[in-house]
């Protein structure tokens, strides 16, 4: 069994209305001290108004090898590019 405490995913919102951002990651034995751990670690200089925590376990991600075959699906869905459309010149710039 292992005696290393789990890793853990630190996301920093820097102020209200800003996303959260990936900031570091650290191991903790549970949540409560992974979230204060991280308030020690990345806030010192007050940086912060929100922190998550998440265990590393428990994300799931893309990898940039299939990058091509995940990605490349969407080039084919024109609507999601308006590039197509004619802007009325009473619109203006928008």
């Amino acid at each position: 069994m292992s005696k290393e405490w789990p890793l853990w995913e630190i996301f920093i919102r820097s102020q209200h209305g800003l996303s959260h951002k990936h900031v570091g990651s650290l191991h903790a034995p549970d949540a409560e001290m992974a979230l204060n751990n991280a308030r020690d670690v990345y806030t010192r200089r007050n940086e912060g108004v929100s922190i998550w925590v998440v265990p590393a376990s428990v994300i799931v991600a893309s990898s940039p090898e299939d990058r091509g075959e995940f990605f490349d699906p969407s080039a084919s869905k024109i609507y999601r590019h308006p590039t197509f459309f004619t802007i009325p010149p009473e619109v203006g710039n928008l």
